[in-house]
């Protein structure tokens, strides 16, 4: 097959073959897709939400394994590599196996009669869902990228749909309001075929669709529930119940609600894929997600979370809390311009003592000139703001402000996660 030689060189060609970051709609991932002839002989679990969908994924991946299955992971976005979008049985692919793939869809998309132009993430979708295929699997998880209805992913027919949360974010594409946005995400829903929700008020939108299509729906709170007691926690579904569970190693009360509707879509495949009792236990506790209320060994604390919405600052700032008490918090915080950045700011401020504010990369990037107006007009003193040209300079700057007896949070975006990680990496393994 033909084109780039390298996973960097094709995921630089890839950024140029649509005009668009973000096209919606899937009459032309559905072509290429149908060209590719890539099945997945397997059952699929189609995850989407505004928050908790990653962590919902990671946690039926760890599952899954632990009760012997292999697996296939699709994610997004990555934090370091391109790679850590797709996993095989809890492993990242290689670059070698992500050229082959990449130059499979490009070989399909430009096959006669006409040529179809594909997006990055439309690109990437599609290679792994031939990854997929080939790749003799149990199950399958994916994680849409954007909405539900018209994203890539939806292409395939889920045998579950998971959707986690409904809040308003990317009201651009997505409506603004949350009747709207729960109606896209709805539309990964099949009929006949169960769709759970981890909502605990779910928009109308989303229930009439289910009920007009005929798919059980199955809501946290309703058809399935769980309940702490003491250091353990309980689960209750329409398979039955799982008692003395321990609680996720991902950090937050918050991922109880994800714990549970993880079960519940285990619940759902119980008959084609059975879980020992064991084998859930370990999966809850053996779980891994870079960037959830990820906590950095050392001092002072380092908190990492993609936060990049109010939903997700509120969860941020309860999980905060529950940390205990800190001489000082310092935020380095960054995020893209098209957010609510008020209403992440008027989650968090309360808990930040020292903002180290740095402009994002990109056309969509706020700077962090905008980024400190803002913390102006929620209140924030000036002396209490600190302006940088990246995230590495505002993380090193507040790594050198803190003392051990401070914690440090890194939020606003999956692009200021990664760069802190980016910096932490340089700075333990500088380059020769």
């Amino acid at each position: 097959m033909s084109g780039p030689p390298t996973l960097g060189a094709w995921l630089a060609r890839l950024e140029t073959l649509h005009p668009k970051p973000i096209a919606m709609g899937l009459d032309r991932v559905a072509e290429v897709a149908t060209r590719l002839g890539a099945t997945i002989g397997c059952p699929v679990v189609t995850v989407a939400g505004t928050n908790g969908k990653g962590s919902t994924c990671a946690m039926l991946e760890s599952i899954y394994r632990k009760a012997g299955y292999r697996t296939g992971l699709y994610t997004s976005p990555h934090l370091i590599r391109f790679n850590e979008r797709i996993r095989i049985a809890g492993a990242e692919v290689d670059d070698a196996t992500l050229v082959a793939a990449l130059a499979e869809v490009d070989a399909a998309r430009t096959r006669a009669p006409d040529a179809v132009p594909l997006t990055y993430f439309e690109f990437g979708t599609l290679a792994a869902l031939s990854i997929f295929a080939a790749s003799r699997l149990d199950v399958v998880v994916l994680e849409v990228g954007l909405g539900g209805r018209l994203d890539a992913v939806n292409v395939v027919d889920a045998d579950v749909a998971v959707i986690t949360t409904i809040d308003i974010d990317h009201v651009e594409y997505l409506g603004d309001t949350r009747e709207a946005i729960g109606a896209e995400k709805a539309g990964i829903m099949r009929a006949g075929r169960i769709a759970i929700c981890g909502d605990d008020d779910p928009p109308q939108s989303l229930v009439r669709h289910a009920r007009e299509i005929d798919a059980p729906l199955w809501r946290i709170g309703h058809e399935y529930r769980y309940r702490v007691e003491g250091l353990q926690w309980r689960y209750e579904g329409p398979g039955g119940a799982r008692y003395g569970l321990p609680h996720p190693a991902l950090r937050g009360r918050y991922q109880l609600a994800n714990a549970a509707t993880a079960l519940a879509a285990q619940d759902a495949l119980r008959s084609r894929l059975p879980v020992p009792g064991g084998a859930l236990r370990d999966g809850l506790v053996g779980v891994e997600l870079a960037g959830r209320f990820q906590v950095l060994p050392g001092r002072p604390a380092t908190v990492l979370d993609v936060a990049h919405n109010p939903h997700a600052a509120r969860a941020l700032a309860a999980t905060l809390d529950a940390m205990g008490r800190y001489a000082r918090t310092y935020a380095v915080f960054g995020m893209l311009a098209d957010k609510d950045i008020d209403g992440v700011i008027a989650a968090l401020a309360p808990r930040i003592g020292t903002w180290h504010v740095a402009t994002l990369p990109g056309p969509r990037g706020a700077t962090g000139e905008f980024l400190a107006a803002r913390l102006a007009a929620a209140g924030v003193a000036v002396s209490d703001v600190r302006i940088f040209g990246d995230v590495a300079e505002a993380w090193r700057a507040a790594a050198a402000e803190a003392g051990e007896a401070a914690r440090i949070a890194a939020f606003g975006s999956f692009l200021t996660v990664a760069a802190v990680l980016a910096a932490i990496r340089e700075r333990a393994h500088p380059a020769a």
